[in-house]
């Protein structure tokens, strides 16, 4: 009797692990590598380029399709030369206006622009007559004017960095040049971010986004 029991408390004892406890746990695989940081160079790039959606979309939209056209891709001469300074200061002067633009939304839910000017604002529809907010309290500030600037500074800092607009005028760029091509574009991007941040404007003028409903 005790000799079974000896036996089979053996036969146990000499079983084979169960594959539960024995299997081993898997580790997680590896993390990937994290990706390269950027340099601090093409971070200001970037942080400028962003400034683009602070500029008119009709603006901008317009800059992109002209300047091509205008400059022969980059190729000037004698005569495409002045029309793209033209250019460029007509689109320079649109940015500027389009800051003192702003919108309404009357009671019936559409919606008016106007300009603002030191009295309101001065609706392009003149035939509205009812349903719309006191347009006095609308009425031009400093900060239009700090904003109308900044939207300037931001539009030749866009031009200074598009190549064709570069190849135009400077086609052959010394080394001075080159630096202050490189340079100019961001000091212009982080002085205006700045501004932009210290002076936020609140406007919902023609070609800029609605960021809040009035």
């Amino acid at each position: 009797m005790s000799l079974r029991q000896r036996s089979s408390s053996l036969s146990i004892s000499n079983d084979p692990p169960s594959t539960s406890t024995s299997a081993a746990v898997t580790p997680p695989p590896p993390s990937p590598p994290p990706p390269p940081r950027q340099n601090a160079l093409s971070q200001a790039l970037q942080s400028s380029a962003h400034l683009a959606n602070l500029l008119p979309t009709g603006t901008l939209l317009a800059f992109q399709l002209l300047t091509p056209i205008f400059t022969h891709n980059g190729s000037c001469d004698f005569v495409t030369r002045p029309m793209t300074l033209i250019l460029l200061l007509i689109l320079a002067l649109s940015c500027f206006l389009a800051s003192f633009t702003d919108s309404v939304r009357a009671s019936d839910g559409q919606v008016y622009y106007g300009f603002a000017t030191v009295k309101g604002l001065w609706l392009f529809d003149n035939t509205v007559s009812s349903g719309l907010p006191e347009l006095s309290k609308y009425r031009l500030n400093f900060i239009d004017v700090v904003h109308a600037v900044l939207s300037v500074l931001v539009f030749v800092a866009v031009g200074l960095r598009d190549k064709n607009v570069v190849s135009c005028f400077y086609p052959t760029p010394g080394l001075e040049v080159q630096e202050v091509l490189d340079v100019v574009p961001i000091g212009i991007g982080l002085v205006c971010s700045l501004l932009f941040v210290a002076f936020p404007t609140r406007r919902n003028g023609i070609g800029y986004p609605v960021t809040r409903d009035r």
